[in-house]
């Protein structure tokens, strides 16, 4: 960590904003003085504090601490690059189309890695007028069930989250081009191509 970096990066942040050291201080309930202090490298703030600065500034904590942001390459949105991400604590489903960090519930979450059908984990697939009639042969308890699942094709995602105590089952629009994908709370994410 370097304190001087820190510093130029709560005072850029803090200009974006159109904000006075003063204002600053308000928000954070300190004095100009202190806001002055870490701007000009003589000090970090307390950590009681960098939480509420990261939220104010709208920026992760560790890259306020380290003084820069760093910025990811240019993603183009490339749909065969998705990735899936399932909160542990909280069953929050994400995805990105290029390489992203995530977090969820104060947890760095690690992508899911997509592993073949198994006996236990198939995707039945059935045409029912202009959808797909998706269905499970899988218990859906409130520790184990499909959490749930996506068609990926070209140009779109169609996600259905799913629920405990619910059929295992989902009707989504019909797409011939494409993957789909499953994720079951104990055993990880499923693709069918």
């Amino acid at each position: 960590m370097d304190v001087i970096q820190t510093g130029q990066l709560i005072r850029q942040l803090r200009k974006e904003r159109g904000w006075t050291q003063q204002e600053l201080a308000n928000q954070l309930m300190i004095s100009d003085r202190t806001v002055s202090k870490w701007e000009r490298g003589r000090g970090y703030p307390d950590v009681s504090l960098v939480t509420k600065l990261s939220q104010l500034f709208q920026v992760e904590t560790n890259q306020l601490l380290a003084g820069e942001l760093t910025c990811q390459q240019k993603n183009t949105g490339d749909i065969r690059k998705i990735t899936f991400y399932a909160c542990p604590t909280c069953q929050t489903i994400n995805f990105s189309f290029g390489k992203t960090e995530m977090v969820c519930c104060g947890r760095k979450l690690e992508p899911l890695i997509p592993q073949k059908e198994t006996a236990e984990h198939t995707a039945h697939l059935q045409e029912v007028e202009s959808d797909w009639y998706i269905t499970f042969e899988h218990e859906m308890e409130k520790e184990h069930y499909i959490s749930f699942i996506a068609i990926v094709s070209g140009d779109q995602v169609l996600l259905k989250k799913m629920y405990p105590e619910q059929e295992a089952a989902v009707r989504l629009p019909k797409i011939y081009q494409g993957n789909l994908y499953f994720y079951c709370t104990t055993h990880g994410l499923f693709k069918k191509e």
